[in-house]
């Protein structure tokens, strides 16, 4: 695996030194390069733990994956480095009730002041937010609040704070997150099984690729259209998330999604 593949995965060409100003540039050109997507379980392929297994996905194939694959991938290479890393565990806020444990993966990062890390949420903040017992530091609507063990990502909805999700500060391993990566895949309560989806954010907002919807929003204004052709929607693979498919992919994930 190498470092500077994945840097023009990101198409990164700043500082690498392990500062917070190179760790927000990462984070953001990670965010704005790299798709969240769950593509795989929609086409029956295993995601498997493993970040040679991510490497391989994400860097040489170009293609994106969900928190799992995308916060596992980015952690060993801000270990690689020289910042300072651990996996965490999160419970995710589903309509005022929290999910499990496992839920979600993330990365705290020490480096003079800690920072959560988190390319892999989807629709979320495009850079580390700071952790501090007591300071909230908002960054365009997201923020962490809480004390000791126990933490919360907030977004700002309405003009208020709401839970995306709970966390503590306990480092975790990735086989850790084995079980509950299958429930991500293979229940049918998990909601990536009940929809597929690719997003990325873009300068002036966000594009996702929602079954056979095609969603934009910019400068906060939202349009969408339907995908009717296999062709459209590998165009739209290519040109707007940067890897293509073959169309007996495509033409699967279309009549799943119908």
């Amino acid at each position: 695996m190498r470092v500077d593949a994945y840097l023009d995965r990101m198409r990164y060409d700043g500082p690498t030194n392990p500062t917070a100003e190179t760790l927000r540039r990462l984070h953001r050109a990670h965010m704005m390069s790299v798709p969240f997507e769950n593509l795989d379980i929609h086409l029956g392929v295993p995601i498997v733990l493993s970040v040679p297994v991510f490497y391989e996905k994400i860097a040489a194939r170009r293609r994106g994956g969900y928190c799992y694959e995308l916060n596992g991938l980015f952690a060993w290479l801000l270990a690689e480095l020289g910042f300072r890393v651990a996996l965490l565990s999160a419970r995710v806020t589903t309509a005022g009730q929290l999910g499990a444990e496992f839920d979600h993966l993330l990365i705290l990062v020490e480096h003079d002041l800690r920072w959560i890390a988190d390319v892999g949420f989807g629709d979320s903040s495009l850079e580390p937010l700071r952790i501090e017992a007591g300071r909230v530091e908002d960054h365009d609507g997201y923020s962490i609040a809480g004390n000791g063990d126990t933490w919360t990502m907030q977004r700002r909805r309405d003009g208020v704070p709401k839970p995306e999700y709970v966390f503590s500060m306990t480092p975790r391993r990735l086989n850790e997150f084995d079980s509950r990566n299958v429930f991500q895949q293979t229940s049918p309560e998990s909601h990536f099984t009940q929809k597929s989806i690719c997003s990325l954010a873009t300068p002036t907002g966000r594009i996702s690729l929602s079954g056979r919807t095609l969603i934009v929003t910019s400068e906060g204004r939202r349009e969408e259209r339907e995908i009717e052709s296999a062709a459209d929607y590998g165009h739209i693979l290519a040109d707007e998330f940067g890897f293509e498919l073959g169309r007996a992919e495509i033409e699967r994930l279309m009549i799943r999604a119908a």
